[in-house]
């Protein structure tokens, strides 16, 4: 029986182990995908430490797969074997609950998440719902596309969901907001960053990708905000970012998990600003960011670790010691 390797994590605030396991095969309407890259993203440590339920234990994490289709399921068409493919977060959908059939599929009753709920790509092989793997464009090598596949997505639903201001704030300049910045750089906004008090080097990181002002989060941008993203999980950042937009201003948080908000004056919430969330993609939202990457020229910054050493590259990026984004080799 063929073998396969993971790293898996078997209890919460846990390192992950190395296991040895068989293939697994795929099932009507799936497919095997050999992995060749997948991206670490702060999803995966907050599963890791603990921050979001564990409906599913042990789990395989990681959503940022970038692989090659190594076996079909049945019903399954449009992808050819050795075909590269990605694989992101939300992993599966019911297709007949209401949002489902509102085109809202991002909020299904009864998703399936990569690396959450189903084994992910913190492995050699996972298997996928043939439904959410995308043929990946050839523009890039796969470590290099394999953070597309989250902090890509999820940054571009957010992205989409701040409006069309010119002025854009981006709390937080991680992965997420390293490949946002490109797009609105090339659409011809000005992007502001803000980074954790003192991190210069995440600074100094956005200005060369040409930030127009970049500043600790303590500071307020030299110009009142059309809209600003959350990607750092604070949630003291939900009143500085208010005091920061203009009247009508959107404040967007783009993550899955944030501490709590502190309570905060109306105020500065008043005038028709408004905070709003980010759940999860949806596959137009994979489609159209796929599809507008390459144009805008998106490059990405990636550290690359062995797959044995995945707890290292979470324990970097839980430390903020990484620019751009991690991402384990098989």
């Amino acid at each position: 029986m063929r073998k396969m390797r993971a790293m898996v994590l078997e209890a919460p605030r846990t390192p992950l182990v190395m296991r040895e396991r068989a293939i697994p095969q795929p099932g009507p309407g799936e497919m095997l995908i050999e992995i060749a890259a997948c991206g670490v993203c702060r999803t995966d440590l907050h599963v890791a430490d603990g921050d979001l339920p564990l409906p599913r234990l042990p789990i395989v994490p990681g959503h940022e797969i970038v692989g090659r289709v190594a076996g079909l399921g049945d019903g399954v068409f449009g992808v050819s074997l050795g075909e590269r493919v990605g694989v992101p977060w939300l992993g599966h959908t019911c297709g007949t609950c209401d949002f489902c059939r509102g085109d809202r599929e991002n909020l299904c009753d009864t998703p399936q998440f990569t690396g959450y709920t189903r084994d992910g790509g913190y492995a050699t092989h996972a298997v996928a719902d043939a439904r959410y793997a995308f043929v990946l464009p050839q523009s890039a090598g796969d470590a290099e596309l394999a953070p597309w596949l989250c902090a890509g997505l999820i940054g571009w639903r957010s992205y989409r969901m701040a409006g069309e201001g010119e002025a854009l704030g981006l709390y937080g300049f991680g992965a997420a907001a390293h490949i946002l910045i490109q797009i609105a750089k090339w659409q011809g906004r000005r992007v502001y960053a803000l980074t954790r008090p003192g991190d210069t080097a995440a600074q100094d990181f956005a200005r060369s990708l040409g930030a127009a002002w970049a500043g600790g989060s303590d500071e307020q941008p030299p110009e009142r905000l059309d809209a600003a993203i959350i990607f750092a999980p604070v949630g003291a950042l939900v009143p500085a970012a208010l005091r920061a937009v203009k009247k009508g201003g959107r404040v967007v948080c783009g993550g899955i998990h944030m501490s709590d908000i502190p309570s905060f004056p109306y105020r500065i919430l008043w005038e028709e600003r408004q905070i709003v969330s980010v759940a999860n993609l949806t596959r137009d939202d994979a489609r159209s960011f796929l599809a507008i990457a390459p144009r805008a020229g998106v490059k990405t910054d990636v550290t690359r670790y062995p797959l044995e050493r995945a707890n290292d590259a979470l324990a970097d990026l839980r430390e903020g010691r990484l620019q751009g984004a991690a991402v384990l080799i098989p």
